[in-house]
């Protein structure tokens, strides 16, 4: 029996539109889709929230019925919320912060997860909201099968594996539990990137001043760091396939699947549309069908007006 790839794809807030889409999509045309996939988790923040990692986001703050349509939407569908709360520098003051608590306590229906990193938040959640499913991060950046295999010891539905880990299938293939494994599969770090670690806590310092200067006047703002990787920030799904850490989507029907790993994580939380839609169409589509279904996401955006294409404005040739 062919085995389900379970796929976790970005995105609670800028990418709710075309995921919902997506969806759509596939209830409509499932014949574009490759055979036994299954849309697994949409996983994300909603911003600007102090436990988030991963990604940065500023300027924009969800308000409550934003988030409760967007869990109870995703849900109804029978797809599991899941934050992406992997801030790795959080303290105990923080836990009691208000809009990640309303945040949980919204999407605390049994149904739905949570990404951890901090031993301090993971313990809280365990306490006050027992039923999410609590997943390991790759943010802790786990090296040795040892460790991986530890991990997977512990009371985790999933551990989100390092992503230098791909395509080393010698000692992949020493994982205990690789069902309970969630591979990286379009990372746009370079393989062995020296400074992801420091881009997570950078990330972490940005969060916690965009939030502070939200209490501020104008001539109070605090300056937020900024981030610029000399190894490359904005990698498209076309530049990432010569990295020795890309998963192709050939590699997960021959290789990883009759391993028995299952679960693939699509990293693009803060990616443009266009890049995100060909990343869509590259791992979930069938060849033959990824040109249409790309112009049909593409025309629906544009009509629900999420993008926008801009007519040339009539000029005077005088």
């Amino acid at each position: 029996m062919k085995m389900t790839a379970k796929f976790h794809l970005p995105g609670l807030r800028y990418n709710y539109p075309l995921n919902m889409m997506l969806l759509s999509l596939k209830e409509k045309y499932p014949h574009y889709f490759q055979d036994n996939i299954e849309i697994a988790s949409f996983f994300g923040k909603f911003p600007t929230s102090l436990w988030n990692g991963g990604r940065f986001s500023n300027g924009d703050q969800c308000d409550r019925r934003f988030v409760e349509e967007v869990v109870k939407s995703i849900n109804t569908r029978g797809i599991p919320v899941r934050y992406t709360y992997t801030n790795p520098l959080l303290t105990e003051e923080d836990l009691a912060d208000a809009y990640c608590n309303f945040c949980m306590k919204t999407a605390d229906n049994g149904k739905n997860e949570v990404l951890v990193v901090s031993p301090i938040l993971e313990a809280y959640i365990r306490k006050n909201y027992p039923g999410f499913t609590i997943n390991s991060s790759t943010c802790k950046e786990i090296r040795g099968i040892e460790g991986v295999n530890e991990e997977l010891k512990k009371d985790y539905g999933l551990v989100v594996l390092d992503y230098n880990l791909n395509n080393q299938f010698g000692e992949l293939q020493k994982i205990t539990d690789k069902s309970r494994c969630e591979l990286l599969v379009n990372a746009c770090c370079i393989p062995e990137c020296p400074r992801r670690g420091e881009h997570y806590r950078t990330i972490a310092k940005q969060q916690r001043i965009t939030l502070k200067n939200r209490r501020h006047p104008a001539d109070k703002q605090i300056p937020v760091p900024g981030w610029h990787c000399e190894y490359g920030n904005c990698n498209t799904i076309y530049d990432i396939q010569e990295y020795k850490t890309f998963i192709s989507a050939e590699d997960i029907w021959e290789k990883y699947l009759p391993m028995g790993f299952c679960n693939f994580k699509i990293e693009g939380r803060t990616a443009d549309y266009f890049n995100l839609i060909d990343t869509y169409c590259y791992y979930l589509m069938e060849p033959k069908y990824r040109d249409e279904a790309r112009l049909l996401l593409l025309m629906n955006l544009e009509r629900s007006r999420v993008i926008r294409v801009s007519k040339p404005k009539p000029g005077n040739w005088q």
